[in-house]
């Protein structure tokens, strides 16, 4: 699978279940189509997790041994992007569960046992609608940058800048996430894929190199900036903030 194929589709997704067997094969089923998943069997330690890294989306049983439902995705919901989906799901097949859980705000549910087939198609349902952008889309455009995936080609006010691979989905990525603070890790794994040995210089110039070669400075508009001890954030300011 090409590079751009692949981050058109790779999502970092937490999974909650107080069953390991069951965490085990959400993230081997998700593994598969390409997304990054990471498993807990602590609503407490998921939740502690939330508040250092960025996650995607939200797979969670109803019935957590350490914490209710609707207080988990209240919780989680908080500490996530506001369009993440959430889908929970339940041993019960009779209504109140199900009731509950849309009405304290999930997306979509499931009812145990899992079936795999069902679990990616409903997973990725949820993922298309809320994130279109990442769907494939031959071009996208953010104001005066133009990204033309297909060639991973990058134009800024029509002009094409001279950008290595790597730093054009490094800047892709920055600006499907604009405003939002992405961890190193979710960078590295997004953009580096399976290359595990990642010095921290390494990252860190190219963030670098991709500030100065779309000079996403104050003067066109955006800032590109590091967040202690997480990873970067690129901001697009109000025209004040810019003048």
């Amino acid at each position: 699978m090409c590079l751009s194929q692949s981050l058109s589709h790779i999502m970092r997704i937490v999974v909650l279940d107080n069953d390991r067997t069951q965490v085990e094969l959400i993230c081997q089923v998700l593994g598969a189509a390409g997304h990054v998943c990471q498993g807990f069997q602590s609503g407490k330690d998921l939740l502690a997790q939330l508040r250092k890294d960025s996650f995607d989306m939200l797979i969670f049983d109803w019935q957590v041994a350490d914490m209710a439902g609707t207080e988990l995705l209240r919780r989680a919901r908080e500490k996530m992007p506001s369009k993440a989906p959430a889908l929970f799901m339940t041993n019960n097949a009779g209504e109140d569960d199900i009731v509950a859980g849309v009405e304290a705000g999930a997306d979509d549910f499931m009812v145990k046992p899992l079936r795999r087939g069902e679990l990616l198609a409903r997973t990725q349902a949820l993922l298309r609608r809320a994130y279109p952008a990442q769907n494939g889309a031959e071009q996208l455009q953010f104001g005066q940058y133009l990204f033309e995936t297909r060639p991973g080609r990058l134009l800024k006010d029509g002009a094409v800048l001279d950008v290595t691979h790597k730093e054009f989905y490094l800047a892709l990525l920055f600006f499907r996430n604009l405003g939002r603070p992405l961890s190193r890790a979710y960078i590295h794994e997004a953009v580096w894929l399976r290359d595990t040995a990642l010095p921290s210089r390494t990252m860190d110039t190219h963030v670098s190199r991709v500030r100065n070669k779309l000079q996403l400075n104050p003067e066109n508009g955006y800032r590109l900036v590091p967040v202690y001890s997480y990873g970067y954030r690129l901001e697009k300011l109000a025209p004040l903030a810019a003048a």
